[in-house]
């Protein structure tokens, strides 16, 4: 499949999607969420793909924002039908059955920082930056970001990220719970590879027991939630590889998982 915005590359097990705008410092308009979209699409059709990487091609940007040219001229309708498809990439992003990493190796401001949350977990350099600056355009966040913001990092600070439009860097944002890991920036992607492979490795059932879990768990009651995991727990031995994991470990072996979701 033929793109113009973004990078499709596959290495074994793990599919890599790099937004691909270097003159825009990679940021998002409707033509790059259509063709993230049909990433999406091919990933999930792949029955071999077990992990998925977002970064940005270069190094300066991981995704710098909305495309404010284009959005300059849009009409509030427009505008709505914008943020509503962002949302639906979002959402996409978290039904996705395998784990997404993001690997952030310059700015991730606005649309950018909300890519990033919408993954599983993200890895960034220490050159990164993260912010919400819409509020300094006189907007605000349209894909997520006064949503999944707080939901990682607490009410008050995603109130003071949204309001100021401060950009933070990959350190401050580790601190606050935003990011997970930083590395220098020349050890980034090999960092970022030697935790996809480890996920590889794992069963892709379970992977995806883990993730939905902790998605749909995290705003329910404790009960309710551990009803939600036990579940998946149960789904876990209605696959093959459950079986085969426990076989292995009492075999003293390797398990042998075959990614199958069904």
């Amino acid at each position: 499949m033929a793109y113009n915005n973004i990078i499709f590359e596959k290495q074994e097990e793990i599919a890599i999607v790099k937004f691909n705008r270097p003159k825009s410092l990679n940021a998002i308009n409707m033509d790059v969420v259509k063709e993230i979209e049909q990433a999406l699409d091919q990933v999930e059709s792949d029955s071999a793909v077990r992990v998925l990487i977002l970064t940005g091609e270069g190094d300066k940007a991981f995704v710098a924002g909305a495309d404010i040219s284009q959005m300059v001229n849009l009409s509030p309708l427009e505008l709505r039908e914008f943020s509503t498809a962002l949302h639906r990439l979002g959402f996409r992003m978290e039904d996705l059955p395998i784990p997404i990493i993001a690997c952030v190796n310059g700015f991730a401001l606005g649309g950018g920082t909300e890519i990033a949350m919408a993954s599983d977990f993200i890895y960034a350099s220490e050159d990164a930056r993260f912010g919400q600056p819409e509020i300094n355009l006189g907007i605000i966040p349209g894909f997520g970001g006064t949503q999944r913001l707080p939901r990682l990092v607490g009410k008050g600070v995603a109130k003071e990220l949204c309001m100021t439009g401060a950009i933070i860097s990959a350190q401050e944002a580790k601190e606050i719970g935003l990011v997970n890991r930083v590395f220098p920036a020349d050890k980034l992607w090999e960092e970022t590879m030697k935790t996809a492979k480890v996920l590889a490795s794992k069963g892709k059932f379970s992977l995806m027991a883990v993730k939905r879990c902790i998605d749909r768990g995290y705003n329910l009651d404790l009960r309710a939630a551990c009803a939600v995991e036990a579940d998946q727990f149960a789904l876990c031995m209605a696959n093959p590889d459950g079986r085969e994991g426990m076989t292995a470990f009492l075999e003293k072996r390797k398990p042998d998982f075959k990614g199958e979701l069904s």
